[in-house]
């Protein structure tokens, strides 16, 4: 058995020193090798350089005693990864046959010609364990070299994610010798700040070792993990269960689920339990809303549409929303939202009509500044609006006012 304390990450590619593209393959991979027990101490990223590649991978040798990499693995002069171990383990590299039959047979079925440098794709170090890449055409490869496991995983996270899972994970936990895991579990809360929430939850936040106990802010409110070390799952899982109970006697008034689940999928969740149907119109957050919704598989059942309704004519031929009513309150204003709620509820037919207008900014509008937003909600027993005061760009406040209108749906599905 193979005893691994120290892991490292490396993911390779300039475009991620750019910010062109974010690395998730990171955090993701962290969070699964934490299941696992394994302790993640490093997070690099460099770009396209062999150099600086051979130099990032000296300082990782050195220190770790788990190395994935994740990136460079492709066919073009800058895909370096290869190379860049090869120079520093002085491993040598060959064209693996079933890897060279795969890549000419994926050629063939596309009906195009496989330029001969495609064939780096099919290198791989002597000594290597070579895994077969279900979702790409570059494999995967595994190397035990002078005390280290390198793992080297493509960039493409439908690929890595789809190696790691396969391969690599079954790898980890056959050939290491482990003291303890670790397990996280995720409480997620809504209508309450991080400030207030880590008031609450002060002692344990700072007093507990073991589970640990972190708040987070998420995109639809505020999150609390708990992590447990221990020799088995179960044992994990108690300790978690029992911070969890200590968590929910203090502020389970703002708990809405866990883990995966969000405001959305809880709210959507809610309406199909109650059978009830939701419509909404938007002005500035201009579909945001709608689009949470419907991005959650099996949506129609409860989400009828929306209007988009940007225009004040938008709002008057589309909505019905009265000339007279703009004319005297403006369309940045509670009448109108309340208006655009009830009468987009009765247009699409729906049990529960929701509104946006506002300023999303830079600037003023109606004289009124940037962040000031109105939400209607309008049901069979009444049609009110909610006025909030955003702060943040032009982005953030659209975000921010449909993460109000979530939380004021749940809210009413609650009551």
């Amino acid at each position: 058995m193979i005893k691994r304390e120290k892991a490292e990450i490396i993911a390779v590619g300039t475009e991620l020193l750019l910010g062109q593209i974010t690395n998730t393959n990171a955090s993701w991979l962290s969070e699964r090798l934490a299941e696992l027990g394994l302790n993640v101490f490093y997070h690099s990223v460099v770009g396209d350089n062999l150099h600086r590649v051979c130099e990032t991978f000296a300082h990782a040798h050195e220190r770790s005693d788990l190395v994935i990499v994740t990136g460079g693995l492709g066919p073009t002069d800058d895909d370096l990864t290869r190379e860049a171990f090869s120079e520093m383990s002085s491993l040598k590299m060959f064209h693996h046959e079933p890897t060279m039959v795969k890549l000419e047979d994926f050629f063939r079925k596309q009906k195009s010609i496989m330029t001969e440098n495609n064939k780096k794709q099919a290198l791989v170090f002597e000594t290597a364990e070579v895994l077969d890449n279900s979702e790409g055409t570059a494999p995967g490869l595994i190397v035990e070299y002078e005390g280290t496991t390198w793992v080297f995983l493509p960039g493409v996270p439908r690929e890595m994610k789809s190696l790691a899972e396969e391969h690599v994970f079954s790898y980890l936990e056959r050939t290491g010798g482990r003291d303890e895991l670790i397990r996280s579990l995720v409480l997620r809360f809504s209508g309450v700040g991080e400030s207030k929430l880590e008031t609450e939850l002060k002692d344990l936040i700072t007093e507990q070792s073991n589970p640990t106990v972190a708040p987070l802010v998420a995109k639809d409110g505020v999150t609390i993990r708990i992590t447990a070390k221990a020799e088995t799952a179960a044992e994990a899982d108690e300790l978690n269960e029992k911070m969890k109970s200590k968590v929910l006697s203090r502020v389970g008034q703002y708990f809405y689920g866990m883990n995966d689940e969000t405001l959305a999928s809880t709210i959507l969740s809610m309406l199909k339990e109650k059978k009830l149907t939701i419509a909404s119109a938007e002005s500035l957050t201009g579909g945001m809303f709608a689009d949470e919704l419907i991005s959650i598989p099996g949506a129609s059942s409860v989400c009828l549409g929306g209007v988009v309704s940007y225009a004040r004519s938008a709002k008057e031929r589309l909505l019905g929303v009265p000339k007279e009513l703009i004319d005297e309150h403006g369309t940045v204003s509670e009448a109108c939202a309340t208006a655009m709620a009830k009468n987009v509820k009765e247009l699409l037919g729906g049990d529960i009509g929701i509104s946006f207008t506002g300023v999303a900014g830079p600037g003023s509008a109606e004289g009124k500044p940037a962040g000031t937003v109105f939400i209607g909600l309008a049901t069979s027993d009444e049609v009110h609006a909610h006025q909030f005061s955003l702060h943040g760009g032009r982005h953030s406040i659209r975000s921010q006012s449909v993460n109000k209108g979530l939380e004021l749906i749940y809210k009413l599905l609650k009551s």
